[in-house]
């Protein structure tokens, strides 16, 4: 009997739907940074305080959806799958949390790196250099890969559609593609926390 033989009832999300969600998660997301955020830190000398708040807020949740990813992922790779459309749309609220936490990082970077006296970098250059060179740098590029995974799962996904079910290279792929994106955000996530605890931007 074929692990498949329900792929009848499976169905593919719809275009809609996708806008819907990932339009309705950005919105959530911005306002509960401007209903919960300290004004007079985000706008005040602390400019680094708006960047911060908000990547610090989209790598929560990309860390939220991609601990769900991973486990519909590994159920997508056993062949165990039934909500392969809720797959399809946590596949692409996945890339678009990890592009916009890419994103306000690197302008999180800019209060980072700044070439003053006071900086982060600056700090840890002068009394822990190894915070800096060993897990900063590697968060700071290691983070990147998130992005290009989880958009070839997404494209997998949605240009084959209920094939990939079919398809055992396309599952594996996937399944693979949505791991290796999680490590890499879960071990960006720890070494960010980490950095911003020694010494925030």
């Amino acid at each position: 009997m074929s692990t498949f033989n329900d792929v009848h009832e499976i169905r593919e999300a719809s275009s809609v739907s996708l806008v819907g969600v990932v339009l309705i998660m950005l919105a959530s997301a911005l306002t509960f940074t401007l209903l919960t955020a300290p004004f007079d830190k985000l706008l005040g000398p602390g400019g680094g305080a708006l960047p911060a708040a908000i990547h610090g807020l989209m790598a929560f949740l990309y860390l939220f959806v991609g601990t769900i990813g991973l486990y519909l992922g590994w159920r997508l790779m056993t062949g165990q799958i039934r909500a392969f459309a809720d797959l399809q749309l946590l596949a692409v609220v996945a890339a678009t949390f990890s592009f916009l936490a890419i994103c306000f990082g690197n302008w999180l970077y800019i209060f980072y790196r700044a070439p003053v006296a006071d900086s982060p970098r600056s700090y840890f250059g002068k009394n822990m250099p190894e915070v800096h060179k060993v897990f900063f740098e590697f968060k700071e590029f290691g983070a990147l890969f998130t992005l290009p995974l989880a958009v070839c799962a997404a494209f997998i996904l949605w240009r084959y559609g209920v094939q990939t079910l079919e398809r055992p290279w396309l599952r594996y792929s996937v399944a693979v593609l949505m791991g290796l994106a999680f490590f890499y955000l879960v071990v960006a996530f720890g070494l960010g926390a980490a950095v911003t605890k020694l010494r925030a931007a």
